[in-house]
């Protein structure tokens, strides 16, 4: 999770698609945002600061903008100056609204970095929320593999050698997507959804041992790999063992949980000569069968107990049966 973001750093990567001008002196690009949310500074212009969340983002749509034209130059510079007062981390003009002198002079003072953007105010909101909510949204890195396999992405978990890379090559070879070997980066988003991605430049690299690191894109093509996926499921994979009382039914289902997010997670046991790949596809297509309402071992035990029933009442007429 990013701690802070600093103003110029978000300005770089945000001045395309926001559409964003600098429109004071650039000494302000050295503060840092250290909060995800945004606020609307009407009231505190208005003379009410007990509230002024002022380390927030600042945004000035049009309400605010005509407020302050409303006012004399004297009144404006006393309202701004009591403004800039605060620590704002920086502010962002909507609409291509005109900006007051007496703004542009404060701002100066205070050193805080002022931009403008032909963006509504309700764009900007909506973008910008994104994009913080991204940043400042909590990590976390493990030691997997994570494939989509049918639209569902697996993260394959499990000791060092135990083939990890090797059931995502074969996945990959039967037409599914890597998104990262070796390492996948968890991220939970304001939905609640856990996101896994790669190292930005190492993420579609493999390492087979035996052979080496190969390259799944440029060997596979674009269609066998992706820049991230939602995390649906864990697979972990062990190593068999006789003393262990593995999963059988699957009514009793576990959950795994990382940065407060719970998926289903299926521990694998494997040995010499099981097919791992198609017990991974199987278990992306019994999730989707899940997520539409149908539940393969509750249903097996709704149609054991069926016929446990019938047959108790056909033996029950059988032994009433004295002609």
């Amino acid at each position: 999770m990013t701690d802070t973001l600093q103003v110029s750093a978000f300005y770089q990567e945000n001045q395309a698609r926001l559409k964003l001008k600098l429109r004071n002196n650039p000494r302000g690009l050295s503060r840092e945002i250290t909060q995800k949310e945004l606020h609307r500074p009407g009231l505190a212009l208005a003379g009410f600061i007990e509230l002024f969340t002022y380390d927030r983002v600042q945004v000035l749509g049009n309400t605010e903008i005509q407020y302050l034209a409303s006012l004399t130059d004297e009144q404006r510079r006393k309202t701004l100056s009591r403004v800039f007062e605060f620590n704002i981390p920086c502010l962002i003009v909507t609409n291509d609204n005109s900006l007051p002198v007496e703004l542009v002079e404060a701002a100066d003072r205070a050193n805080v970095a002022i931009f403008s953007s032909p963006l509504t105010t309700t764009e900007m909101t909506h973008l910008l929320s994104d994009y913080l909510d991204h940043k400042f949204a909590p990590t976390e890195s493990i030691h997997a593999s994570l494939v989509d396999v049918y639209g569902t992405g697996l993260l394959f978990t499990g000791r060092s050698g135990i083939g990890k890379s090797e059931v995502s090559l074969d996945l990959v070879e039967r037409g599914h997507r890597l998104v990262s070997d070796d390492m996948v980066k968890l991220t939970r988003t304001a939905e609640n959804v856990l996101m896994g991605t790669g190292r930005e430049k190492l993420r579609h690299y493999m390492e087979i041992r035996g052979i080496g690191i190969i390259d799944v894109g440029r060997m596979f093509g674009v269609r066998a790999i992706r820049m991230q996926k939602r995390v649906e499921t864990e697979v972990e994979l062990v190593d068999w063992r006789g003393d262990v009382d593995y999963e059988r039914i699957g009514l009793e289902e576990q959950y795994k949980e990382y940065l407060g997010v719970r998926i289903p997670h299926v521990i694998l046991p494997i040995f010499p000569g099981k097919n791992i790949t198609v017990i991974a596809e199987a278990i992306a297509l019994n999730l989707h069968l899940k997520v539409y309402g149908y539940h393969p071992a509750k249903e097996f035990g709704k149609a054991l107990s069926e016929m446990m029933e019938n047959r108790t009442s056909l033996q029950s007429y059988l032994e009433k049966d004295f002609e």
